[in-house]
C-alpha cells in the first residue's frame, strides 16, 4: 500500500477542551515521508513538532506534547482520525496551544477528510512489525497494556470502573472496521465525581454538555440537577439512564469505543503505523503513551521492517 496525504486544506475553529481559548487550525497536504507534524503559527519562528511519544510531556485527561517552548495539547482525536482515514503525511498548523476539542469526538475530524479526499503518494507505506512483545501496567489505577507481534493490526479494549452506570464495557477494533462509522462519533466522557476537582486544576476550562458524556455515578435530587443546570448554563439538563447530558448515546458502549479511540490516536506517536495485537485493559493516556514509546525504541533498535 501506499503513502497517502490529504487532497486539500482543512481548516477547524474551536475551543481548546483544557485550556478553554479558541483556536483555529489548518490541516495542509504534505510530501511522502514527512509524517505527522504540528506546527504552531502563533509563536516567533513558528516552530514544528513531530507527532512522537518523546515529545509526551503531560498524560492527565489528555496527552499533550511540547519541545522547548512548543506546545500543543488534546491531539489524540486528531491523531486518531488520521489513523482511522488512513493519512500518512499532514501538517497540522495551529495559533494557539490546543487542538480544538469540537463535539468531543473524532468524527468532524475524520468526516472532514473524507468529504477533502485522501490522496494516493508514490512512496510504499511501510509498516513496523513488532518484533517483541511490550507490556505496561500501574497498580494504582489498574491499567494493564499488552502488545504481541501479529500479522496484522488490531485491538481490544476493556473497561471496568466499578460504575453501576457503565458496567463492563468492551469494543473490538480491526481492519474490517469502519472507523468513521464505528468509532469517530464517540464522545470523551468524565465521571460526574471529577468535574470540580478537575476545574480547581485548571483542567477542562473547555468542557460542557455538547462536547462529553458526563456519567453521574452518585445519586442526584432535584437540588443537585438545578446547581448543575446553573453551572453548566443548561437549563434543560436531565439525568438519562445515569448519563447527564441532552443528547442519546450513539453506542451502548460508547465509552469502551471512546477509549479506543484514544488508544488509536496515542499509538500513532510510535511514529509510524505498526502491525500487533493489541489488548487494553482501563487504558489511560499515561499507558498508551508509555506503550507508543516502548514501541518507538523498539523500532529504532531493531530497524524498519515492512
Amino acid at each position: 500500500m501506499k503513502e497517502q496525504t490529504i487532497s486539500g486544506e482543512i481548516r477547524f475553529t474551536g475551543v481548546g477542551l483544557h485550556s478553554g481559548t479558541i483556536n483555529e487550525m489548518i490541516l495542509c497536504p504534505a510530501p511522502e515521508g514527512f509524517g505527522i507534524r504540528f506546527q504552531r503559527t502563533d509563536i516567533a519562528g513558528e516552530p514544528v513538532m513531530e507527532a512522537l511519544a518523546d515529545h509526551v510531556a503531560k498524560t492527565e485527561r489528555s496527552t499533550v506534547l511540547v519541545r522547548d517552548q512548543m506546545r500543543v495539547g488534546t491531539p489524540e482525536h486528531l491523531l486518531a482520525a488520521f489513523f482511522g482515514m488512513g493519512v500518512d503525511n499532514v501538517l497540522v498548523k495551529l495559533n494557539g496551544p490546543e487542538v480544538p476539542i469540537l463535539d468531543g469526538s473524532a468524527y468532524p475530524f475524520a468526516s472532514a477528510i473524507k468529504d477533502t479526499g485522501v490522496r494516493e503518494q508514490r512512496a510504499e507505506r511501510f509498516c513496523y512489525n513488532l518484533q517483541n512483545p511490550v507490556y505496561f501496567s500501574d497498580k494504582n489505577s489498574g491499567t494493564m497494556v499488552e502488545v504481541v507481534p501479529a500479522d496484522s493490526f488490531s485491538a481490544r479494549v476493556i473497561l471496568d470502573f466499578d460504575s453501576g452506570v457503565l458496567g463492563k464495557q468492551e469494543f473490538v477494533y480491526d481492519q474490517e472496521r469502519d472507523f468513521l462509522e464505528d468509532i469517530a462519533r464517540s464522545r470523551t466522557f468524565v465521571f460526574l465525581h471529577e468535574v470540580l476537582p478537575l476545574l480547581k486544576k485548571g483542567l477542562i476550562r473547555g468542557g460542557d454538555m455538547d462536547n462529553a458524556l458526563v456519567i453521574a455515578d452518585k445519586d442526584l435530587n432535584e437540588e443537585d440537577l438545578a446547581l448543575l443546570r446553573t453551572i453548566f448554563n443548561k437549563p434543560g439538563l436531565k439525568l438519562h439512564q445515569g448519563y447527564l447530558n441532552n443528547s442519546e448515546l450513539y453506542f451502548s458502549n460508547e465509552c469502551a469505543r471512546h477509549k479506543m479511540m484514544d488508544l488509536l490516536g496515542d499509538l500513532l506517536l510510535a511514529g509510524r503505523r505498526f502491525n500487533a495485537s493489541v489488548t487494553a485493559y482501563k487504558p489511560g493516556h499515561a499507558a498508551n503513551t508509555a506503550v507508543a514509546l516502548m514501541i518507538n525504541y523498539q523500532m529504532k533498535k531493531n530497524s524498519y521492517d515492512t
